[in-house]
């Protein structure tokens, strides 16, 4: 699941991370030095963000009010990452930063041998909605965003700054107690059925969406605890099972495998059965948000602390990554304060935004601290 979420991540990034190019035409929004962005690019970069599975868990409709608080503050955020975005790319140019077919090809293998087979990685790149090539183009991208960060400096961090690390923070590395477990997830969640049957069909009355949507969940229901049989008679058979019936897509290549998590890290009916249950056995169907869940135990863990040679080599890397990540961040603070930036459209104009994220602050001051957590560095 971490590395799906670097995988999500990496593509996240990059869609923000690539190239502005000068065009001459009155969809123009802001001016970077010679750099245009458009508010076809904003949109894209936007779009992105507002149809994300976080956005939706949190019940937030980015865009169905342009100018409600969060789409303010996702539009200001945006902004700033358009900039510097373009900044970015002005200075890779000035660099002459390239990346050759023979380094993509090693980097993709790389990532791909993370994940198994190119089938299974196919697979999961088809599950986030993400092309292959729109994968390719990112992957160059990142090369090149990696090669600017060490032309900056280079970050080089040893044994003793790492241990000095462990020891100043070892509640990072207490666990809590874990089990390890395999799912066949049945996926329903009556507002996402609702969503759809009102999608193919726009007359449908309220009655009678109700009775489909419940028909849908008895359907999906059904189709669980017939899996759900299947494998309590033959439980060796639950990974072959999971790999053809479930349908979370990136657990599913690996037989169902979730690898080891807290109780606090999954939803909570989900965990209170999980953590209910004895290794090697199997739960009856379980309901949550997600859908209908068939769950096995493999594995149990007590809570602990991982020893310093067990986290020497992950905190080396998360340092180092801190350190890259400070090069570029400070690279980024200059090139905004040598280039000329022009508001096209007031519209996208963080002075601008800013104004109308206070006005609605000061009606509603539980949203003071969210825009004060959430403010990008030159509006603080």
């Amino acid at each position: 699941m971490n590395k799906l979420k670097a995988l999500i991540f990496l593509v996240i990034t990059m869609t923000v991370l690539t190239g502005c190019t000068l065009k001459n035409d009155n969809n123009n929004i802001i001016k970077i030095n010679d750099t245009v962005i458009t508010k076809s690019e904003f949109d894209k970069a936007y779009e992105t963000v507002a149809s994300g599975k976080v956005m939706e868990q949190m019940g937030i409709d980015l865009k169905k009010d342009p100018d409600n608080f969060f789409a303010l503050m996702m539009r200001e955020q945006v902004v700033s990452n358009l900039i510097a975005k373009a900044l970015i790319n002005e200075e890779m140019e000035k660099r002459k930063i390239s990346v050759s077919k023979e380094e993509i090809e090693a980097a993709e293998k790389e990532i791909i041998n993370k994940f198994g087979t190119k089938e299974q990685f196919m697979e999961i790149l088809k599950a986030n909605a993400v092309s292959y090539e729109q994968f390719k183009k990112d992957l160059q991208d990142e090369i090149k965003l990696k090669k600017l960060v060490d032309s900056i400096g280079i970050v080089s961090v040893g044994e003793a700054e790492a241990k000095k690390y462990y020891n100043e923070n070892i509640d990072k590395f207490k666990y809590p107690k874990r089990v390890r477990a395999s799912h066949i997830l049945i996926s329903a969640n009556p507002e996402q059925i609702k969503a759809k049957l009102k999608e193919e069909n726009k007359d449908i009355t309220d009655s009678e969406l109700e009775q489909k949507t419940n028909e849908k969940m008895q359907e999906q229901y059904n189709k669980a605890k017939s899996l759900q049989a299947k494998v309590k008679n033959a439980p060796n058979t639950f990974a072959k099972v999971a790999k053809e019936n479930s349908e979370d897509v990136v657990s599913a290549l690996r037989g169902g495998d979730l690898g080891f998590f807290a109780k606090d890290e999954m939803v909570e009916a989900f965990a209170n059965k999980a953590f209910s249950m004895a290794p090697n056995t199997i739960s009856d169907v379980v309901q949550t948000p997600y859908g209908y869940h068939i769950i096995m135990i493999t594995d149990r863990n007590e809570a602990g602390t991982l020893s310093f040679e067990q986290s020497k080599k992950d905190i080396i890397n998360y340092l180092e990554s801190q350190g890259k990540v400070g090069f570029l961040k400070n690279k980024i603070d200059s090139l905004k304060k040598e280039a000329k930036i022009e508001y096209l459209d007031s519209n996208y104009n963080p002075e601008e935004i800013q104004k109308k994220i206070k006005s609605q602050t000061s009606k509603n001051p539980d949203l003071k601290d969210i825009a004060e957590l959430s403010a990008t560095p030159d509006n603080k």
